[in-house]
């Protein structure tokens, strides 16, 4: 019947779970040594420095070991590609793999690849 005095009587504690959570973290911290926040804090910092300067550089020694540089023995083309894979020459088309630091075709297992050599017409008849 009085719900006047109900609400005089009635707290508000919304943000008392957030100040006791504040003062809780606080307290903690003070107790044990904030020495050892600034150092992990440092450890960081040091961490982003150094992390993508030593990536940067593992990332070249690894493509130079990786990289081949040669011509296609079918065009004659020059570019480059990873060791012990498998592409095709952008110029034109030949399937390639790299043997021995260099590019080689990629031909069915019994077939022979042989290298043409032009001979000149006039050359077969002066020795007959």
């Amino acid at each position: 019947m009085n719900d006047r005095f109900n609400k005089l009587l009635q707290l508000n504690t919304s943000g008392l779970g957030c100040w006791a959570s504040i003062i809780l973290t606080v307290f903690i911290l003070t107790s044990v040594g904030l020495g050892w926040i600034v150092n992990g804090f440092m450890i960081l910092i040091a961490l982003f420095l150094i992390v993508p300067v030593v990536a940067f550089w593992g990332f070249q020694w690894w493509l130079k070991r990786k990289l081949i540089q040669d011509r296609c023995p079918v065009c004659s083309y020059e570019f480059t590609g990873f060791k012990n894979t498998e592409f095709n020459c952008p110029n034109c088309g030949e399937a390639l793999q790299v043997e021995a630091q260099s590019f080689s075709r990629m031909t069915p297992p019994g077939t022979i690849d042989v290298d043409a050599v032009e001979v000149s017409a006039q050359t077969i008849e002066e020795s007959n």
